[in-house]
């Protein structure tokens, strides 16, 4: 799967786990950017990105993202 489609998919996730038409995700977005991003929603949002690219994640593979670019590249490296 292309970096971009990744970009594409992951976008669409996002606005849905944090209602936000506008957020975009980009490879330097963190949770201190994106409001109401707290740990329920950090959990929701990784079952989310799970569902949506047919993928699962480690505890440590999740401990270890800090941006959504961290993300990006794990999701591409697993589809």
């Amino acid at each position: 799967m292309e970096l971009q489609e990744v970009y594409e998919r992951l976008t669409q996730v996002m606005q849905d786990v944090f209602d936000d038409d506008d957020l975009i995700a980009t490879p330097e977005l963190t949770a201190a950017d994106v409001d109401g991003w707290d740990s329920l929603k950090h959990i929701r949002l990784v079952l989310s990105v799970e569902k949506a690219f047919h993928i699962s994640f480690s505890a440590a593979e999740v401990g270890n993202l800090k941006t959504v670019g961290d993300l990006a590249q794990l999701i591409r490296k697993k589809t």
